[in-house]
């Protein structure tokens, strides 16, 4: 049998022994759990870049769908405001024969002339503008050439004379062009 002394040496070389090895195993659980957070950390990094990515695109999506939306209302009518336009340049060319036009009774003119301006303003409110350019210079992307006429003087040269048709556009964006008779100036 042992006594006290040795007995007590001997679990304390015991003690020794396992608390080295368990500091060993703690400093490689320390070790570990060490990268595990790293890892842990970088994977979130990866999850909230892809997360913030996700959100702005869905944020470009919502704002270019509001956009595209708001094109489509501008220009969802214009098949509806094309068949209108004839009705329009009919009521100019009644109203443009003013000898015929002052013979009609004069009450039946101002109720037809009230229906006129009342298409008018409904036309302009949904984006509708008549193109008018007379007076200037023949522009090949935004008029239609019906017909040159000979000038005399070379400052009318490319000059547009007369607007045959009317042009529109609807909401800024060409509908129809106008079509004119334009100016052309040859040297003698």
């Amino acid at each position: 049998m042992l006594n006290i002394k040795e007995e007590h040496a001997l679990h304390s070389d015991e003690f020794r022994d396992d608390s080295v090895v368990a500091e060993e195993h703690t400093v490689e659980t320390i070790k570990k759990l060490r990268e595990k957070l790293k890892a842990c950390q970088t994977e979130k990094q990866e999850f909230l870049t892809g997360w913030q990515r996700a959100k702005a695109d869905l944020i470009n999506a919502r704002k270019r769908d509001e956009s595209e939306r708001a094109d489509f209302m501008k220009y969802a009518n214009e098949q509806l405001i094309d068949g209108l336009i004839p009705v329009l340049e009919s009521f100019d060319l009644a109203m443009g024969n003013k000898v015929a036009w002052e013979k009609v009774d004069k009450n039946w003119r101002v109720g037809v002339e009230y229906i006129y301006g009342q298409l008018k303003k409904a036309l302009a409110d949904a984006g509708l503008e008549e193109i008018n350019p007379l007076g200037k210079a023949f522009d090949h992307s935004r008029d239609e050439a019906a017909e040159y006429v000979p000038v005399e003087s070379e400052s009318d040269d490319h000059k547009i004379l007369a607007v045959i048709q009317k042009g529109y556009n609807l909401n800024g964006r060409p509908m129809r062009p106008p079509k004119v008779k334009v100016g052309e100036y040859k040297k003698k």
